[in-house]
């Protein structure tokens, strides 16, 4: 008889997340009335979000900040024009299974399709993951193109979400990867210590300090009630080993599109040892127009923001084009 491979709590966690809408609207004791038309839009794009991260959420809410971005609802089952499946063109600077390469000196690693939570406005909710996650097997390809480009001094471990991933194949890549004599950086974007925080294990760390290669953390936090003392303690765990965490959000409508809340959440993520870095525009990917907000109200929001924040708590307000050879700043 095989031995049964004991998983990680997180591990536990991700297989027992939230992935039926009924309940979902049970548990939140919501409508039901929601009930068809979140079963219809999530069969575009299933629904996917922890239970912790459910229980930060306010009963009988229906505009929580925090359900509005798991909550599956039938706006995204409208056309709208603008909106398409792959508004950045990733599959033009994808040259390689696993690989994007769209900026000069850093590349971008998908290791995986899978996420820790669902974000209805997700920019990759229809990129084909299915061409793209090498797997361990695959991984060789993806490194000699890397180790064949000396320009290449990044490697960003995304995805889905890289955390998703088991320590000990990140152990093995983080390996591989630093055996590059011209990489300097490895990035790692990951919505894992904020919506599942016991996903930061000593493990991770190791792998993560036990490098050549200088370990950058960028977190994804849009809003001050994702901030609970699991995510203190999972980002004091982080930068207690030397690892720079940074914060990127996305402006969403109806979310965070007020400037109390945007200054409360630069506020409470500087609190806990995280700079915010980057406040993106929404990328207009088919099924999320419900969240976008207009170039001129996000720029005056901004600047109101700025107004009463020192300047390293103000994110920059970017967008990510088509093209372009880095973000795009509209903040001023």
């Amino acid at each position: 008889m095989m031995p049964q491979t004991i998983k990680a709590p997180w591990q536990t966690a991700l297989i027992n997340a939230v992935t039926d809408p009924r309940e979902l609207l049970e548990l939140l004791e919501l409508d039901l009335a929601l009930l068809d038309q979140a079963k219809a839009a999530a069969a575009l794009f299933p629904l996917k979000v922890p239970r912790e991260f459910v229980a930060r959420m306010q009963k009988g809410n229906r505009n929580d900040p925090l359900l509005r971005q798991v909550l599956p609802l039938g706006e995204e089952l409208k056309q709208v024009a603008g909106f398409e499946q792959d508004p950045l063109q990733e599959k033009m600077i994808n040259p390689i299974p696993g690989l994007l390469h769209r900026y000069h000196g850093r590349v971008l690693f998908t290791l995986i399709g899978s996420c820790g939570i669902n974000c209805r406005f997700c920019f990759r909710r229809h990129f084909p993951y299915a061409k793209n996650n090498p797997g361990t097997l695959g991984w060789q390809l993806a490194l000699d193109y890397i180790a064949g480009d000396a320009t290449i001094s990044e490697v960003i471990l995304s995805g889905g979400d890289p955390l998703v991933m088991g320590d000990p194949q990140l152990h093995e890549l983080i390996a591989a990867l630093s055996k590059i004599p011209h990489l300097k950086r490895l990035r790692v974007h990951s919505r894992m210590p904020i919506v599942l925080p016991e996903r930061v294990t000593a493990e991770l760390i190791t792998s993560l300090t036990h490098t050549r290669l200088h370990p950058v953390m960028i977190v994804h936090c849009n809003h001050p009630q994702e901030i609970t003392p699991g995510v203190a303690l999972a980002i004091k765990k982080l930068t207690s080993a030397t690892i720079m965490v940074l914060n990127q959000s996305v402006l969403l409508k109806g979310i965070n599109d007020n400037a109390d809340t945007l200054i409360a959440l630069s506020e409470n993520l500087f609190s806990i040892g995280v700079l915010p870095y980057y406040l993106h525009m929404l990328d207009k990917v088919e099924g999320c127009a419900h969240f976008d907000l207009a170039q001129k109200a996000a720029q005056a929001l901004h600047w109101q923001v700025a107004q009463r924040l020192p300047g390293y708590l103000v994110p920059k307000l970017v967008r990510t084009q088509a093209g372009a050879s880095a973000k795009v700043r509209v903040d001023r």
